[in-house]
């Protein structure tokens, strides 16, 4: 059993999901059973197909398994077509206002429409977008944002709030619902996490449609980072959730690497190495610090998910080490324990400890994916 197995089956770690119905976004499932999925934004100009494919791949590579794609123009449309062909991942078009941006998008190979329906026109123009979204086989989110809330819902609750919030994604629904439409998530984001989660809470309770999990507008990479930790967090620990996107100032590939480590710390989906390290204090046998930034640079290509520790001496070391696949653990005199599958295998001198701690990770990382070949074909 994995070290990851092993922490999985403790009682106090259960997280018991909402039960919604499950959508597709392109041949990524979202909902249901499905994993949690992870997206981000291109930040590129659309119209710009080079630009943004390139971005695109970036975010793949990250593991992204949805991205999402704002087309606010013709022109951004018209390179649609030629960015979804190049996309290995499912492509959501972002869509304000303008319901033909909608339509195009969909006639060009859209897996997802992000629009509010309400904000598109009149019920003609509505049935229209709703059509083409049919015909291409897209599914639909409706994203509600604190900081774009109607007019009226402004008026009716003086401020925006979770009950407004709540009641607008409702209104869009039914527009939805009353077009037999039902291949939808929803969102209601605020860049305040308590407003966020309370938000969801309700929405929650009384729609079953999966729910694409966001603090938007968090800020930059480390406080943004640690807002939506708190609040998407709250959220997956309650069970609620089914797709999440971390909104940070920064590269969007940073969003991939904060969304897939929020949901590897509470044991939801597990992607690359985890390292668990202690934050050194005068006990380190070696440079703690240094170490864990040189392995997390050179293990970002690793995808097969297995659990690493680097400690810094032998009070916790050990067991630390015991829940983990690998560890090392310092001691004296310029060397250190390596652990393998939490038992004592080897020393090893600190001089060269990261390119051998790197070595055994890649070798673990070429069994895990060669045993899962065997399994699938099997």
């Amino acid at each position: 059993m994995t070290a990851e197995a092993h922490t999985a089956v403790r009682p106090w770690r259960a997280i018991h999901r909402r039960q919604s119905r499950k959508i597709r976004v392109g041949n990524v499932e979202v909902g249901g059973d499905a994993p949690i999925t992870v997206q981000s934004m291109t930040n590129t100009l659309t119209a710009d197909a080079k630009a943004t494919i390139e971005q695109i791949r970036q975010l793949e590579e990250a593991g992204a398994d949805i991205v999402r794609v704002s087309c606010p123009d013709e022109a951004s449309t018209a390179a649609f077509r030629e960015i979804a062909r190049a996309s290995k991942v499912p492509l959501v078009a972002d869509i304000h206002f303008h319901y033909k941006r909608g339509i195009e998008a969909a006639e060009a190979g859209a897996a997802c429409l992000r629009i509010n329906p309400g904000n598109i026109g009149n019920a003609s123009r509505v049935r229209d977008v709703i059509q083409a979204a049919r015909d291409n086989g897209c599914s639909m989110r409706i994203g509600v944002n604190a900081g774009s809330l109607e007019r009226d819902l402004l008026e009716q609750y003086g401020e925006p709030c979770p009950d407004a919030m709540v009641e607008s994604a409702l209104r869009h629904a039914r527009i939805l619902q009353d077009h037999d439409f039902h291949e939808f998530k929803i969102s209601v984001k605020a860049s305040d996490p308590f407003m966020t989660v309370a938000a969801y809470q309700q929405l929650a309770e009384v729609i079953d449609c999966p729910l694409h999990l966001g603090v938007t507008e968090a800020g930059a990479l480390r406080t943004g980072t640690v807002k939506s930790s708190i609040g998407i967090g709250a959220m997956l620990w309650a069970g609620i959730g089914d797709t999440i996107r971390v909104s940070l100032a920064a590269d969007p590939v940073e969003e991939i690497k904060v969304g897939f480590d929020i949901l590897k710390s509470l044991g939801l989906r597990h992607r690359g190495v985890n390292i668990i390290a202690c934050p050194s204090c005068a006990r380190q046998g070696f440079n703690v610090i240094k170490t864990v930034e040189a392995l997390e640079t050179r293990l970002a290509h690793i995808s097969q998910p297995m659990s690493l520790s680097i400690i810094g001496c032998v009070v916790n070391g050990p067991g630390e080490a015991l829940m983990t696949d690998l560890g090392f653990t310092g001691g004296g005199k310029g060397a250190g324990m390596v652990y393998v599958a939490g038992k004592p295998d080897h020393k090893q001198d600190n001089d060269g400890m990261v390119d051998h701690i790197v070595a055994l990770v890649e070798a673990r990382a070429a069994e895990l994916a060669a045993a899962k070949l065997l399994e699938a074909a099997e």
